[in-house]
């Protein structure tokens, strides 16, 4: 993947993904599918000129879905990506 605009996708706001910020200073982000490790965190110091200290990731199947239809139909596939940053580092969200 070459362009480091098209890797992060959104940011995951949960109940978990805030615990994680309060605790571990780590951010929970939506990702590219086929990004690696290594392009994620390149990103996040290219989007929010922060130091990563680790990335961990996880890729989720997307689940059936009927629509009061016959066919059945599927959610997206796609990959989170936990970002850990260095201590005194922050991404204000507001």
């Amino acid at each position: 993947m070459q362009n480091l605009s098209h890797v992060i996708k959104t940011i995951r706001l949960s109940e978990k993904a805030s615990l994680l910020t309060e605790k571990n200073n780590s951010y929970v982000f939506e990702v590219h599918p086929k990004s690696t490790k290594q392009e994620i965190a390149q990103a996040v110091r290219a989007a929010f000129g922060k130091k990563v200290v680790s990335v961990n990731t996880a890729n989720y199947a997307g689940k059936a879905r009927r629509q009061r239809t016959p066919q059945a139909g599927r959610t997206a596939d796609w990959k989170k990506a936990v970002v850990k940053l260095a201590p005194g580092e922050k991404i204000d969200l507001a």
